[in-house]
């Protein structure tokens, strides 16, 4: 007589709970990653997503520079000539405008009159820093030609002197005398004795 066979009520359910699952296939599932999007002011966030920055343009400093437009401008031809063109203009306009200076007889004092005209000269010097000046010493002919040159320069110095009181740049002021070599009246009275005992303003380019 065959013996019957008790199973436990737990092995039973697993039994079936195996069954069950064979010969169903297997389904995986691929987590889900949110794309990055443009954030609300448009700029993209796919840096926030590890990607890589771009590159920097090979070159050197000055080729960057260049390429912002901070390169050196280069000086041309007509640029050159219209500068020169600028000096010689002021050169010209200095003739008309840089009064000379009178003395009295034997003197290098400045008159009152004569503090004015280089006060009015040397303004306008101020008002053309790309000029220097030649003041020259003159005298009329009475007189050796020594003592003359040596008068002459008395008078030129005591103007530069005063130039430099007013404001203009010592290294802009240069002194010469003449004596009575160049008069600028040729006469041999006292009116041409007079034209002839001055101070004269010439301007230059400062370079």
């Amino acid at each position: 007589m065959l013996r019957e066979l008790k199973i436990p009520g737990a092995v039973v359910v697993l039994i079936l709970l195996s069954l069950s699952m064979i010969g169903c296939p297997r389904t995986t599932t691929t987590p889900v990653v949110d794309a990055p999007t443009p954030s609300e002011d448009g700029t993209d966030q796919a840096a926030e997503w590890g990607t890589p920055p771009a590159e920097e343009a090979p070159g050197t400093a000055e080729e960057k520079l260049a390429g912002e437009g901070f390169a050196e401008p280069e000086l041309t031809q007509q640029a050159m000539d219209e500068a020169v063109k600028s000096i010689e203009d002021e050169v010209a306009e200095a003739r008309q405008i840089l009064q000379p200076v009178f003395f009295a007889f034997d003197s290098s004092t400045l008159s009152d009159v004569s503090l004015r005209t280089i006060e009015a000269n040397v303004r306008w010097l101020i008002q053309h820093p790309d000029l220097r000046v030649v003041v020259e010493g003159h005298c009329d002919e009475r007189g050796t030609i020594e003592y003359n040159l040596e008068l002459g320069a008395r008078r030129a110095r005591a103007i530069r002197e005063h130039m430099i009181r007013l404001g203009l740049a010592a290294d802009r002021i240069e002194t010469i005398s003449y004596g009575e070599e160049r008069p600028a009246d040729p006469g041999h009275d006292e009116a041409a004795w007079a034209r002839n005992r001055r101070a004269e303003f010439h301007a230059e380019s400062g370079s």
